[in-house]
């Protein structure tokens, strides 16, 4: 009776492996959402300023465990918001993995929507922008990528936050690859 239940559990188990990994390969990151979320304020209408940190899943199955976080910062009276974030794909194209650029704040992760982790406004996001770009342009990964242990998006989320204590964040559990500047500094 034993031996029939232990087989039944990993049929049952593969069988449930197999239509979750089904489902993911069905999903085509070329055409994924990569729209805005709508949960940031919109700079033509909200002139303070803005710091926010955003967390998604992870594309593929990865995403069952894991999430991919970035920053994004308005200073007040700008035009448009300025990402922070670290992609691993970027190497494969001979690009820094460190990504700064004028972008959407809170766009989908390629098809999964963005929570948001953190959200800071007006002086209190204002007294630390200048401190998360300066933190961000001395990240010491810029073009290493590795998504376990890292360096990876996860950590270089947590070296800002390292950085800007004052930004007081904790990332979740799934923000795999966050500790992996303290194993490095020891």
């Amino acid at each position: 009776m034993y031996r029939y239940r232990s087989t039944m559990h990993k049929l049952l188990l593969f069988s449930l492996l197999f239509i979750c990994l089904s489902s993911c390969a069905k999903k085509d990151y070329r055409t994924a959402s990569r729209k805005s979320a709508g949960m940031a304020p919109n700079p033509a209408t909200n002139r303070g300023a803005v710091l926010q940190i955003y967390g998604a899943s992870t594309w593929g199955w990865r995403g069952w465990f894991a999430i991919h976080t970035w920053i994004a910062t308005k200073p007040a009276n700008a035009e448009s918001y300025t990402v922070y974030e670290v992609i691993g794909w970027r190497q494969h194209r001979g690009l820094s993995v460190m990504r700064i650029e004028k972008d959407l704040p809170d766009r989908y992760w390629y098809g999964e929507r963005p929570r948001l982790l953190k959200d800071l406004r007006g002086e209190s996001a204002a007294k630390l922008i200048e401190a998360v770009d300066h933190a961000a342009k001395s990240y010491p990964w810029p073009d290493t990528y590795k998504a376990f242990p890292g360096p990876n998006s996860n950590t270089f989320t947590a070296w800002i936050a390292k950085q800007v204590p004052d930004l007081g964040l904790d990332l979740p559990f799934s923000a795999i690859g966050s500790g992996y500047a303290e194993t490095k500094n020891r």
